[in-house]
């Protein structure tokens, strides 16, 4: 169905000077200009990740989280080469079979609490992901000053998960207090691809007062939306950080069991961008 404007509505999208389209909308290279990149790792420089930007998470969750709440079979290290470390224009996070601390698997999760922390915005990760039975790998955020108290209610925005029974599947994920795999009430969505471990793709948010999006290589599959029902719903109106890391195990990633054979596995990360 054709739509008509009359003389004054051309006139009136004439003196907007094309800011808009009568229709409203806006092409999508104008809308990408308003995005200003505020926060941003290449990864052009060889060795451990840039403490600027980055820190550890350490350990294995004990006393109070073992296995970091998940039955997570691997422990994190902290600024050891082996697991974390720049290279050929990556980060490469790896996992190992290996005995450290109480258990049989090193791998590494970085954090860029305190150093990259913010409230709304378009988070892009380009990476390519580890393979095998009891990898999994994750790129997610966490509350930076747990506004609302400890996890759910402070909330968790899950930009990308997979796991290794599941090699051609990543899923987009929202946890709060309402709403959270605990409760079975998590809301989620996924995206199939054959090439997750063989080749770069784009995990992205754009995250707003009113929703996040969740966007693989551009293209949006899920949104989550504001529906004004108070931070029980709702508590993405405060500072998050983004975390990178492969886990081992633990009751989703190890829910078919972990094979015993593949390891080493990487998660290899061309950039982070983070616009406003």
């Amino acid at each position: 169905m054709k739509n008509y404007l009359s003389i004054a509505g051309i006139f009136t999208c004439f003196l907007l000077l094309a800011i808009s389209s009568c229709t409203g909308s806006r092409p999508a290279a104008q809308k990408e200009e308003k995005m200003r990149l505020v926060w941003s790792e290449e990864f052009n420089y060889t060795g451990l990740p840039d403490s600027t930007k980055w820190s550890y998470d350490l350990g294995d969750g004990c006393p109070n989280l073992c296995g970091w709440g998940n039955n997570e079979l691997q422990y994190y290290t902290a600024r050891r080469l082996e697991n974390a470390r720049v290279e050929n224009g990556n980060l490469i996070i790896e996992a190992r079979r290996e005995k450290t601390g109480m258990r049989e698997y090193s791998s590494a999760r970085m954090v860029s609490k305190h150093k990259g922390d913010w409230t709304y915005g378009r988070m892009v990760i380009r990476a390519k992901l580890p393979k095998g039975l009891g990898v999994w790998p994750a790129i997610w955020m966490l509350s930076t000053d747990w506004a609302y108290g400890g996890w759910p209610e402070s909330g968790e925005i899950d930009i990308m998960e997979n796991v290794g029974y599941m090699p051609d599947s990543i899923f987009g994920s929202i946890h709060t207090k309402r709403f959270n795999h605990l409760q079975g009430t998590q809301v989620t969505a996924g995206v199939h691809s054959a090439t997750l471990s063989t080749d770069f793709h784009e995990y992205s948010i754009e995250w707003d007062a009113e929703k996040v999006d969740f966007l693989f290589d551009g293209q949006k599959y899920q949104t989550f939306r504001n529906k004004h029902e108070g931070p029980d719903a709702w508590p993405f109106d405060h500072n998050f950080h983004l975390i990178l890391n492969i886990a081992v195990g633990g009751n989703w990633g190890g829910k078919m069991g972990v094979d015993t054979t593949i390891w080493p596995q990487q998660m290899l990360v061309d950039y982070v961008r983070v616009y406003r």
